[in-house]
């Protein structure tokens, strides 16, 4: 059984007034010094800045138990503050952001551990961190002394988050870059930036989590050049999640499901910016292989996006069991681009072997179509959609069948990148080859004039059960 290590005994109050920081590290040293152990945080509020997980200790923040991110020093040098972020290899680039580039400057990090986990029914507040690389009016996420995220983990082997809560946590709530056999389960998150990412790694599994982020993505999968080199994130199954992006933060820790759209007219001027969804991308320098997405709900958000365009391969993708409900703008978003942000000489990748199947979504905002969208030159390939059920606003105009949307190659991925009126109504498909579809019915809300497919650029296509 592992010894049991209580921050108190290394001089934590848990009082929410004075900071626990020193003796946190200290309890999490003795741990690892021990061979490995628990470092258990009993009921109250543990204030602090940077915690140095060391590998085989567990962190476990009991019922009551709340780990919270102290305020940054308001000048460098004037105070204590949250580690300086690393001179990383990523730092050297700009094919990402600073968020994604660093690590050391979070509540939690880990740097080449093995081993380790953060677990138990406590609560990850991040209060003191900022969520955003530079906000106008906010201290800067690069300044020394500030904090960004919540659990930020680089180059570690077998890593278990389970059970947390985690409220407010900065720019990512969970980033973890270069890991593998990592298992997330059971993770409760209310935050204002995004949820979870995961970037280039390996032999993931994301269960059973509920994932609240109105102002960017829930559940993030991403190959960017944080390692210095080509990396794939790969070998990814994401089953039995929630996720939203229209609940008032706080309000789904607390259960009260608060939404941040009160009366009609703010639900509809708000239909554009609200997230929350699941994501492939945007960054994919490394591309993606074998993902799995089964059984997931989304919630007021956007839609499922599979996106490649800084020239890595988006390949084996498996999507099966989704319930969309009130989702906002396209069911189903896949793209193949050519941002090519990148090394010197990228050139775009391929976006190929794509199965979805058993998909139900609820679009009472929105008429958007489930778009596949590739390039000229460069065509999606190999792509299954099977027993999908869409109910869309409709009232589209029979004019708008005419529209030819821009190529926008280059361009940011988005499903408006096209602009919100499409020829179709139920499919907008150019550039792919491949292509299959099977029971795929489409219901509108009112009258909808467009045609329910609109192609162009579209070899080898097989449809069948396809109405509405």
């Amino acid at each position: 059984m592992s010894e049991v290590f209580d921050p108190r005994a290394f001089g934590a109050r848990g009082d929410g007034a004075a900071l626990d920081t020193q003796a946190l590290n200290r309890a999490v040293a003795a741990a690892a010094s021990a061979g490995g152990g628990v470092v258990r945080l009993g009921p109250g509020t543990y204030l602090s800045h940077s915690i140095r997980l060391q590998s085989r200790v567990r962190l476990y923040l009991e019922k009551g138990a709340v780990l919270l991110a102290a305020d940054p020093p308001a000048e460098p040098g004037a105070g204590p503050g949250y580690d300086l972020p690393e001179a990383s290899i990523a730092a050297t680039n700009s094919y990402q952001d600073f968020g994604h580039s660093h690590w050391r400057n979070s509540l939690i990090s880990g740097i080449g551990l093995e081993d380790i986990a953060i677990e138990g029914p406590g609560l990850i507040w991040g209060r003191g961190l900022v969520n955003g690389d530079y906000e106008p009016g906010h201290l800067p996420a690069m300044q020394a002394g500030v904090g960004n995220k919540a659990i930020a983990l680089y180059d570690c082997r077998r890593v278990t988050l389970a059970g947390v809560s985690i409220l407010e946590a900065g720019h990512f709530a969970v980033l973890a870059t270069g890991c593998r056999d990592l298992a997330i389960a059971r993770l409760t998150i209310d935050t204002n930036r995004d949820g979870i990412n995961l970037d280039c790694c390996r032999d993931v599994e994301v269960s059973d989590c509920r994932i609240n982020s109105p102002n960017d993505d829930a559940i993030c999968l991403k190959s960017t050049f944080a390692l210095g080199r080509l990396a794939a994130t790969e070998d990814v199954r994401i089953t039995g999640c929630t996720v939203s992006g229209s609940y008032q933060i706080g309000s789904l820790i607390n259960g009260s499901r608060t939404l941040l759209d009160r009366g009609r007219r703010e639900v509809f001027a708000n239909v554009t910016h609200r997230t929350g969804r699941i994501k492939l991308g945007t960054e994919s320098t490394g591309g993606f292989r074998r993902i799995r997405i089964e059984n997931c709900i989304f919630q007021r958000c956007r839609g499922l996006a599979l996106e490649t365009v800084d020239g890595g391969d988006l390949e084996d993708v498996r999507v099966a069991g989704l319930m969309l409900r009130q989702v906002r703008h396209a069911p189903i978003f896949i793209r193949l681009g050519a941002r090519l942000s990148g090394p010197e000489g990228v050139t775009p990748g391929r976006c190929r072997g794509i199965t979805i199947r058993d998909v139900r979504a609820d679009q009472p905002w929105s008429a958007m179509p489930v778009i596949l969208a590739g390039i000229a030159g460069h065509r999606i390939e190999d792509v299954t959609l099977a027993d999908i059920h869409l109910r869309s606003r409709g009232g589209a105009p029979a004019r708008l069948a005419a529209v030819l949307p821009p190529e926008a190659a280059a361009d940011y991925p988005d499903p408006e990148m096209f602009g919100v009126d499409l020829p179709a109504a139920g499919l907008f498909a150019r550039h792919v080859r491949g292509l299959t579809v099977r029971r795929f019915r489409l219901e509108c809300a009112r009258p909808d004039a467009r045609p329910l497919v609109w192609a162009r650029d579209v070899r080898q296509a097989s449809v069948s059960a396809m109405g509405r």
